[in-house]
């Protein structure tokens, strides 16, 4: 004897059982208008569903509890609670795939700006991210395309406004809900990362584990698919690499390899992850995390990145550094001591837009002092080292800065400095060195006569003709 099992039809899905549902609500005074879905809605999803649940592959459907709720709930009429049922199945889905990809350098794309990152290390605290956040960061890192982020945006926003844990006016319709169903089936649960993002995985994957130097035909070849991948996989990369180079368990041979590594995946980074990386950084320093801050320091060292370090913690580093080159030119041997801090000073100020405007005064006092030397014959009297470093800040002067170099000759101790003729010859060429990148024509001309009379006027700086020339960028009062 056999059982013959059949689809619902519309009919007997609109049968009096549903209404009996609604007539018990009503009489033990229970909310009872829009709970379940009008038979009309029932009648659809019953003349839609079968077809579509009968095209999906047996091994898609041999475990999908999830169906089983969903063709339950769009059913009886509860489509709220389907469409909670196909999204809770999502979820679980994006997990997996954040897992598979990389749990840490999920997390680092998720929180890893964050001073919480160290709270977010295994499977379980995937449940502590909002879905909102799981979503973005799987765009992010291309575990899903765009369009369907979309898609699961839409689906996200009307199940938190609409879905059955929220009061609502709403009718979710029979062919929103079997569109949800079939977006959320075929672009995410039967979905698979992109070739880009497997291959990030598999990177930081092998990288973790490999301890031997890499040979330059590796690196070349690595540094080269840096430059194929998407700019916002490079973001994440960079923040990963980060990460393992800071943590204290990190064999010295990978840290070895990343130091290798890190400067060409930098350079094809955006600013925005350069920059979270330095509030990283100051996090790790304000959290009293010593270790991780000093290699921190290592990493931004190797890939040329203290200008993208937060303000607060440039603001005391280059301060500091003026100070100290300060102190080094005025102390013994400066030729040889000034060259490494003009070094460091210079990479927290490659151009004009990382120069500090409070810092400004202090730093172009120091830089001239330093370029036009001490007046003796050796190397002019200005440290060799060192030369490279000040004509390229007196080179990113620019109009924004110009001002402050040529008020700062008028300083006591450059200006007596300048009744050297070494001096005065240095002078000359720091403020061609200046003159190169300015463009307003009146800034051109005061610098144009102060390098056609300083050589032989030591007091050209502060005469009267200078002072009329530059009366409207530098206060002679």
């Amino acid at each position: 004897m056999s059982t013959k099992i059949t689809l619902t039809t519309p009919n007997s899905l609109a049968d009096p059982q549903a209404q009996r549902l609604v007539d018990f609500l009503r009489e033990v005074g229970l909310p009872h208008e829009n709970v379940l879905a009008d038979p009309s809605e029932r009648a659809i999803i019953a003349s839609n569903l079968p077809g579509y649940l009968s095209s999906l592959p047996p091994d898609v459907k041999k475990d999908a509890r999830y169906l089983s709720k969903f063709v339950i709930g769009a059913g009886t009429g509860l489509f709220d609670y389907a469409l909670n049922a196909i999204w809770n199945e999502v979820v679980l889905d994006l997990r997996k795939k954040a897992v598979l990809y990389g749990i840490d350098i999920f997390f680092d794309a998720a929180v890893g700006g964050s001073k919480t990152r160290d709270f977010y290390s295994s499977e379980d605290d995937l449940a502590a991210l909002k879905d909102s956040v799981l979503l973005d960061t799987c765009r992010k890192l291309e575990l899903i395309s765009d369009t369907t982020y979309k898609k699961l945006k839409h689906i996200l926003d009307m199940r938190n406004d609409i879905g059955i844990s929220h009061p609502t006016n709403y009718s979710i319709n029979a062919f929103e809900l079997m569109g949800w169903l079939q977006t959320c089936v075929q672009d995410v649960l039967n979905d698979r990362p992109t070739e880009a993002a497997l291959q990030v995985q598999a990177f930081i994957s092998n990288l973790k584990g490999y301890t031997n130097p890499i040979d330059i035909s590796t690196k070349q070849t690595i540094e080269r698919r840096f430059r194929e991948l998407p700019t916002h996989l490079c973001g994440s990369l960079l923040r990963t690499v980060f990460g393992i180079y800071v943590a204290p368990d990190t064999d010295p041979g990978v840290r070895k390899n990343i130091s290798e590594l890190a400067p060409a995946l930098w350079a094809v980074c955006r600013d925005e992850p350069r920059y979270r990386l330095g509030i990283v950084l100051e996090g790790y320093n304000s959290n009293l995390y010593k270790d991780k801050y000093a290699l921190g320091e290592q990493f931004f060292n190797f890939v040329g990145g203290n200008a993208y370090r937060s303000a607060s913690e440039r603001l005391v580093i280059v301060d500091t550094l003026i100070t100290e080159l300060h102190d080094k030119h005025n102390g013994w041997d400066n030729f040889h001591h000034e060259a490494p801090v003009a070094a460091s000073l210079w990479s927290y100020i490659p151009d004009q837009a990382s120069i500090i405007d409070n810092l400004a005064d202090k730093l172009f006092k120091t830089i001239l002092l330093c370029r036009i030397g001490r007046g003796v014959s050796y190397n002019n009297g200005v440290s060799p080292g060192g030369k490279r470093y000040y004509d390229a800040i007196l080179n990113n002067a620019g109009d924004k800065f110009a001002p402050h170099v040529m008020a700062a000759l008028t300083h006591y101790e450059i200006a007596g400095q300048l009744s050297r003729s070494v001096c005065r010859t240095q002078a000359k060429q720091a403020l061609e060195a200046v003159r190169k990148n300015v463009i307003n024509q009146r800034l051109s001309e005061c610098l144009t006569y102060l390098i056609e009379n300083i050589e032989k006027v030591p007091n050209c700086t502060s005469n009267a003709e200078f002072k009329r020339l530059s009366a409207d960028y530098i206060n002679w009062n």
